[in-house]
């Protein structure tokens, strides 16, 4: 009869200390990861959509001015063109063909922006007012454009052409001599006296010594 080999124990596995560890950590809830992805993600989302927002206001910003800047150009090159047209208003030759072709030009770049400003008897104002002539009055309170040579434009806020005008100002604010320095005489200040008191003293000195000079 033949004898069948012993069966050997069977080795049950032995929790080591790290393995303990692990099943001791409570398993992570999938939901509040997911929850944690997805507010990082919204985070993201937010901080591109806030400088793609920028950059297009920058972008929009940068267009406006340069647009602008453009149009000024154009319109400033025109300006001797207006002049002409305002000067022959002013002298009745505005008629006939040339008339309708004036007038539509001064249509087309009001359209575009331009703005004329000017006027006799506004305050001066270094900012928009360029002085040619400059005179005396007691009729002004103020520095006062009391003659526009030449209007000004603008386009928006920008100044293209500043109003050429000739301003008046009070006479009573140029400021007049004193009474006590008109009437104070010509003579030599204090250093002078003092020093033709020194040269005084220095000559009788040396006249002193000479007498005494055998």
């Amino acid at each position: 009869m033949t004898q069948q080999p012993e069966r050997e124990p069977e080795q049950q596995d032995v929790p080591t200390e790290s393995d303990g560890g692990a099943q001791d950590a409570p398993p992570e809830d999938p939901f509040v990861a997911l929850e944690t992805q997805l507010d990082e993600r919204t985070r993201d989302l937010q901080r591109l959509q806030a400088e793609y927002v920028n950059y297009k206001r920058r972008v929009d910003r940068d267009r406006d001015r340069e647009r602008d800047a453009a149009t000024a150009g154009v319109l400033g090159a025109l300006l001797p063109v207006l002049d002409d047209v305002d000067r022959a208003r002013q002298h009745g030759e505005l008629t006939g063909g040339f008339k309708a072709v004036a007038e539509s030009l001064e249509r087309t770049v009001a359209a575009l922006g331009l703005v004329r400003f000017g006027e006799a008897g506004e305050p001066f104002d270094p900012r928009i007012h360029e002085a040619l002539m400059h005179e005396l009055s007691d009729d002004v309170a103020g520095p006062t454009a009391q003659t526009i040579l030449q209007p000004g434009y603008r386009v928006g806020e920008r100044v293209v052409r500043p109003a050429r005008v000739a301003v008046v100002e009070p006479a009573t604010a140029v400021a007049a001599p004193t009474l006590d320095e008109a009437e104070a005489p010509a003579g030599p200040g204090p250093v002078a006296a003092d020093i033709a008191g020194a040269d005084v003293a220095d000559g009788g000195d040396d006249t002193d010594g000479d007498s005494t000079t055998p």
